[in-house]
């Protein structure tokens, strides 16, 4: 029997003032020639874990997981205050916004939530959490590279974001790129009677 295969994620929604954020950022690099995909308005987020495919009868338990971590969790007070890159072998391939607040409660619920979920079969990630919320992707195949050093050296004014609720989302691919379905969503601090 095949069973369907859903891809999903935990993340957290990001106030909306930031697509104003994505604008002036968006204005400091010069795309003629280039391939930048900006991440649309209203789709940007800050991933806490990347399951990836699951069954659709694995999400109650994924739930369950969730609503245990969080129920004896505060909010959790961050803001949005720098740019960065990721790259590979020296090129960029993703522009993104960092974190900055409680950032040792955000890694706890991180962690918390990988050591729920790890039972299920689910492991825990090798690589080190870095919160941030990607604006763009820079296609690295291209020949004419964008210079991006005046997006990193930007500053603004930070974006106060606080975390009382996490989703459990579905990314769904299509030709005009990503769609994402909230699933469930889990208020921190909340526990079930």
């Amino acid at each position: 029997m095949n069973e369907k295969l859903i891809r999903v994620f935990i993340s957290v929604s990001v106030p909306k003032e930031i697509v104003l954020i994505k604008k002036m950022l968006k204005s400091t690099i010069n795309t003629k020639n280039t391939k930048i995909s900006w991440v649309r308005d209203g789709k940007m987020h800050l991933t806490l874990r990347y399951i990836g495919n699951t069954t659709e009868e694995s999400i109650d338990s994924i739930n369950n997981a969730i609503h245990n971590v969080i129920a004896d969790t505060s909010i959790i007070n961050l803001s949005i205050s720098e740019t960065g890159s990721f790259a590979k072998r020296n090129i960029a391939n993703t522009l993104w916004l960092g974190i900055k607040g409680e950032i040792d409660k955000l890694n706890q619920l991180v962690l918390n939530i990988n050591n729920k979920l790890e039972p299920l079969g689910y492991p825990i990630e090798k690589r080190e959490f870095l919160p941030h919320i990607t604006l763009a992707r820079i296609n690295p195949s291209q020949k004419r590279k964008p210079d991006i050093s005046n997006f990193l050296n930007t500053t603004f004014m930070e974006l106060p974001m606080k975390i009382v609720k996490i989703n459990l989302m579905q990314s769904q691919s299509f030709s005009k790129g990503s769609f994402y379905t909230i699933l469930d969503t889990h208020f921190l601090g909340t526990k079930l009677e």
